[in-house]
């Protein structure tokens, strides 16, 4: 049995309140011990146990991520970023790296002044929100790196008050993590005095439904790579160098990660916003790593953050849909890039820091804003729904209702959202990046590198492996091996690697790309005309990368294939973009040139409606009366049913599953009251048992009798059981009850052909069964995936059940049932003896019965058949 939630998030609290304790008791003992001479703890090992204290709390924040804790995951991820960046840079300092007390100050200042920002913030919202515990440990973590910034400009300050702080922190936490985690160990028995932390949740239940409070830890890495070169254009720091690289790369790391979770809270805006500042996060930090081999300011490439501002500036347009002030916070990085083109050495200039100053102040702004929002019941107006509001007074633009099926794969179920937006996006900074021209100086003289390697290789990849989560196996495999492509040729191309050498070496590795993108090209066949235009032009890329190799490129070819692909890229961004945010009209991506059978074709062939409308339950029931079979969801997987009053829509349903004749049917009723008219043939202790184990997933075989007749089965009725039994449930499912009740008793089986997979999303049903399906019940992804449990009843007239299998619902709790029925009608005199010892059990394997009282009958075998062909 899976634990509650409520203890899974107290363990988190704990495992994440006592890894601020654990890095808080590491500084302070650092911070007192510090003398003149030197730091207690070595620079070097300071540093390593930071990094994992730092995972510790990434971890903790990551995990309580999922649920609405928008403070709990800002303070957790917010103080292991500062940690995670502090550690890297005493590790440099251990290395020798940074050098002296100057070169230390300017490596830690920027992101402490970051952080110092970014604590105060949560803190105050903390307070307002009357969280003490965080909000202490927000404020205590500020003021340690306030003074630590005090002592690094003026060393008579001391270390003292940084340690006090941290203190604070060791003893709160210490006391609350182990408070948290004795409620864990102890079930809830064990607690310590104000340690409980329960708080009525009072947010509405609009604001429930915003529940991606990474987007925090996403705002909080930009005020931190804004604080760099804000503190180099202000004087703080004396200039820009490789010391101040881990936090902008700490920046990206943490914003990928933000990615991520942003397209598991199913928010493929703010997932392709933070998939795009990571690449400049990454970029910026490698400009300044590039100054320890090179004397001079490498130089950017025009074409480059040209068409990066034009993709900020389309993502602005369409985030205004959140609200208006995320559009205008995109609207800074739009500049930011077109001051990047403006100046060759951009970073280093003026102009490009003076934006990033004024990203600075914005996104302080927004952390408030934002945090405060998802946390407080009432909001500081940003603009939200204002747009749409304008939208829909429009008849041209229809905006698409964002719901769960919105982001619903075509089979299957995913818990991601669809990142095919941000593989395009990659693949056209990729490929106009490398339009660039490297001069006589070499290849690192301009800034590459970055652009082709973490866009196109790293992001791409990301792009792929979620698009692998939804079961989208050809545009995982694109992305991936183009990923792949990217990073190879960045990294040989423009990473110093090729030399001036060229030769058969490489060509060979690019030939086997081209193959294997040929095996891609064939598959797009089947998904659509702008994929398969994606694939060919990369191709033309790929040649132009072969043809580099063999020094046989013609002049201007690598130009025009690459600029050929960007503007194909583009439209397939733009595309997948506007078709998520608009129902009409929509881009068109073209039809596939080869279009199977039974894919993509069901909701234009069969009513395809969603199981939250009564109509929509009303319009199944509708087909059912009138002979129709339909696909439906359950409390465990989506069935095929058929009408039991209308015997040529059961015969229909049982022919529909190939090579269904050794598995029948079962019949499911929605309460027993349906079987009201048959009770006198019922025996009193099976009715009794039905009446108290239902409704639920438990099957219960039973033995034939007469009592079918009041079905109206008619002829059909040998399609349903076999000649000794029959399978019986009531599930435990509102939508499938409901129908039930409309229709009546229904004849139940698998939406699947006879030895494949469970059908466990709604999109399966047609796709499986075809034209032999006349309607689909949509409900999303099935709840469970785990079989009913059937008891054996046809000898319960003895006493005695048994298992044919022991599914979801556990055998000890059915038994209990049982020995309650038994009492009431013994008297309390007679338990299930022949089940005792098997109480402990909770599993067996599938499909044995468990013998009560001898041996069963030559019905176990029959039952065996049929459960194979009822719903699991």
């Amino acid at each position: 049995m899976t634990e509650p939630r409520v203890e899974i998030e107290s363990l988190h609290f704990s495992v994440g309140i006592l890894g601020i304790s654990a890095g808080s008791l590491l500084l302070l003992v650092n911070g007192y011990s510090h003398t003149q001479t030197g730091p207690f703890i070595p620079s070097t090992a300071l540093g390593i146990l930071l990094l994992i204290v730092a995972a510790l709390l990434a971890y903790a924040g990551v995990r309580r991520s999922l649920n609405h804790a928008p403070l709990f995951v800002s303070v957790f991820l917010t103080i292991s970023a500062l940690w995670c960046g502090s550690g890297l840079v005493h590790i440099l300092a251990g290395q020798g790296v940074v050098v002296g007390q100057a070169g230390l100050r300017d490596a830690l200042v920027p992101g402490l002044v970051a952080f110092t920002l970014a604590l105060l913030i949560i803190g105050v919202v903390g307070v307002m929100q009357r969280e003490v515990v965080l909000s202490v440990i927000s404020f205590a973590v500020c003021l340690a790196c306030a003074h630590e910034i005090a002592g690094l400009y003026d060393r008579s300050f001391g270390q003292g008050a940084t340690a006090a702080n941290y203190l604070l922190v060791c003893l709160l936490g210490a006391y609350f993590g182990t408070g948290r985690m004795l409620r864990y160990i102890t079930k809830s028995k064990l607690q310590l005095p104000g340690t409980g932390l329960v708080k009525e949740d009072k947010l509405t239940a609009l604001q429930a439904q915003d529940k991606n409070d990474i987007v925090i830890t996403g705002l909080v890495m930009n005020l931190l790579s804004a604080s760099v070169f804000a503190c180099s254009l202000l004087g703080v720091v004396s200039t820009l160098f490789q010391g101040q690289v881990p936090w902008l790369w700490t920046a990206g790391v943490y914003q990928i990660g933000v990615c991520i979770l942003s397209y598991r809270c199913l928010d493929t805006l703010s997932a392709t916003f933070y998939g795009f500042t990571s690449v400049l996060k990454f970029a910026e930090g490698y400009t300044l790593l590039l100054t320890v081999w090179r004397p001079t300011e490498p130089y950017f490439p025009v074409p480059f953050p040209a068409v990066f501002s034009i993709l900020f500036f389309v993502l602005a347009l369409f985030i205004t849909q959140k609200s208006l002030a995320d559009g205008l916070y995109l609207l800074f990085y739009v500049a930011y890039c077109i001051a990047i083109a403006a100046q060759p050495q951009g970073f280093f200039q003026g102009g490009t820091q003076g934006v990033q100053a004024a990203i600075f102040i914005v996104s302080a702004i927004m952390v408030l804003v934002s945090l405060h929002n998802m946390a407080s019941p009432w909001r500081i107006p940003t603009g939200e729904g204002l747009v749409k509001a304008l939208v829909s007074r429009t008849s041209a633009l229809n905006l698409r209702e964002q719901d769960k099926d919105l982001h619903a794969p075509y089979l299957g179920y995913s818990k991601y959202a669809d990142a095919e937006v941000l593989g395009h996006a990659c693949s056209v900074l990729a490929a106009f990046a490398i339009t660039a021209t490297v001069g006589p100086s070499g290849p690192l003289d301009i800034v590459i590198l970055p652009w082709a390697v973490v866009a196109g290789g790293a992001l791409q990849l990301l792009s792929g492996s979620v698009a692998f989560a939804r079961g989208k196996t050809l545009e995982s495999t694109a992305f991936i091996l183009y990923g792949i492509m990217w990073v190879v040729w960045g990294l040989t191309r423009y990473g110093g690697l090729y030399g001036a050498t060229r030769g058969f070496n490489v060509a060979v590795g690019i030939i086997c790309f081209m193959l294997f993108n040929c095996f891609v090209m064939v598959g797009t066949l089947f998904l659509s005309k702008a994929w398969f235009a994606y694939a060919l032009t990369f191709e033309l890329i790929l040649i132009s990368f072969l043809l580099d190799a063999v020094n046989a490129l013609p002049f201007g070819y690598d130009i025009g294939v690459t600029i050929i692909f960007g503007l194909v890229s583009f439209y397939c961004f733009l595309a997948n973009l506007f078709n998520s945010s608009f129902q009409s009209p929509q881009l068109p991506v073209g039809e596939p040139f080869i279009k199977l059978s039974g894919y993509g074709g069901g909701s234009g062939k069969c009513p395809h409606v969603p199981a939250r409308k009564a109509t929509s339950v009303q319009k199944i029931a509708d087909i059912l009366k009138n002979g129709g079979t339909c696909g439906i969801p359950t409390d465990t997987v989506y069935v095929l049913v058929a009408a039991c009053n209308r015997p040529d829509a059961v015969e229909k349903a049982y022919k529909a599953k190939v090579h269904a004749q050794d598995r029948p049917m079962s019949l499911w009723i929605s309460s027993i009251k349906q079987l009201e008219p048959a009770r006198h043939l019922i025996n009193p202790l099976l009715w009794d048992f039905m009446e108290a184990a239902w409704p639920s997933s438990i099957s219960m075989v039973i033995l034939r009798g007469k009592w079918l007749e009041c079905f109206g089965l008619k002829d059909s009725a040998k399609y349903i059981g076999t000649p000794q039994s029959i399978a019986i449930r009531n599930p435990n499912c509102t939508v499938t009850t409901h129908l039930i009740d409309l229709v009546g008793p229904i004849a139940v089986t698998s939406a699947n052909p006879t030895g494949e997979a469970d059908t466990t999303h709604h999109n399966q049903v047609y796709a499986k069964l075809g034209d032999k399906v006349d309607g689909v019940l949509c409900d999303g992804p099935s709840p469970e995936n785990i079989a009913s449990t059937v008891v054996d009843c046809t000898k319960i007239e003895s006493g005695n059940i048994g298992f044919f299998r022991v599914g979801i619902f556990p055998k000890s709790q059915v038994l209990q049932i049982f020995e309650r029925v038994q009492r009431k009608h013994k008297g309390g005199g007679v338990d299930n003896t022949a089940f005792v010892t098997d109480i402990a059990e909770e599993t067996t394997t599938p499909k044995t019965a468990v013998c009560c009282k001898g041996e069963l009958s030559s019905v176990k075998e029959e039952v065996e058949l049929q459960e194979e062909g009822q719903d699991k």
